[in-house]
């Protein structure tokens, strides 16, 4: 049975423990194996964390889950009904890593062609921009703008998007650490108002802040999953870092 297109504005998208499944998902590159039947959930109100240093598949993964690459096996299930790779732009916005687009344009327009197709209201709006403090260049041309102010127009729009599930690979790249701080309060209000985040973070002290659980990657295998009191339980490690744990369990 295919989940229909309609995710976003479904009436039966209500408040559950799991809301989309990650099962088996296998994926190579020739004769490198990326990922490695890997499997976790991803929990409705949650930041999710996927961490595991260079090289691990945490890019391939978000990729491959979102659609964007095929995979081998394995599938993508939402609320329990598979969800074929045509129709997870329905349910997921995927936000990459150091992308930088509309160079020529000004920020403000394109902030405004996000909101017009989506249907987000000015008060919506601006309640964004606000929250992720871009007001001070949206009178600029993208090209122009710092690498930390690229990252902040790129997640405004992510979050003008209307997709339940949320993707974002290196979100704190760019900003320093009062910027650091900022962004985080704004994914934990985030998911505080409904969404569900899968966020690639390979610092690991802003893990520790910001994310509920945590899905360890290495060598494209799942080394394990759980908040961080579980993760050091299962380390036994009762006052061990993120750092130390990923260490002792990989």
């Amino acid at each position: 049975m295919a989940a229909s297109p309609d995710i976003a504005n479904s009436p039966h998208a209500q408040p559950a423990s799991a809301v989309m499944r990650i099962a088996g998902l296998s994926k190579r590159y020739g004769e490198q194996r990326a990922l490695a039947d890997v499997s976790f959930d991803v929990r409705a109100n949650e930041v999710l964390g996927l961490i595991g240093p260079n090289g691990a598949g945490k890019t391939t993964l978000l990729e491959t889950a979102a659609g964007i690459l095929p995979a081998e096996a394995g599938e993508v299930l939402w609320r329990d009904v598979p969800l074929p790779q045509a129709h997870r732009r329905n349910a997921i916005f995927y936000l990459p890593d150091r992308l930088r687009v509309w160079e020529s344009q000004f920020v403000v327009s394109v902030v405004e062609f996000f909101a017009s197709v989506y249907g987000r209201d000015p008060g919506r709006v601006g309640e964004t921009i606000r929250l992720v403090g871009l007001s001070p260049v949206l009178r600029k041309r993208i090209g122009a703008l710092s690498k930390g102010y690229g990252r902040r127009l790129m997640l405004t729009l992510a979050l003008l998007t209307p997709q339940p599930v949320l993707f974002m690979d290196e979100p704190f790249d760019g900003f320093d650490l009062r910027q650091t701080r900022e962004v985080m309060r704004v994914l934990r209000d985030v998911a505080r108002h409904g969404r569900s985040l899968l966020v690639a973070i390979h610092q690991l002290v802003e893990a520790e802040r910001v994310c509920d659980r945590f899905v360890l990657l290495a060598d494209g295998r799942v080394r394990s999953i759980g908040t961080l009191d579980e993760l050091r339980t299962r380390s036994k490690q009762p006052s061990g870092s993120l750092e130390d744990i990923f260490l002792a369990l990989t």
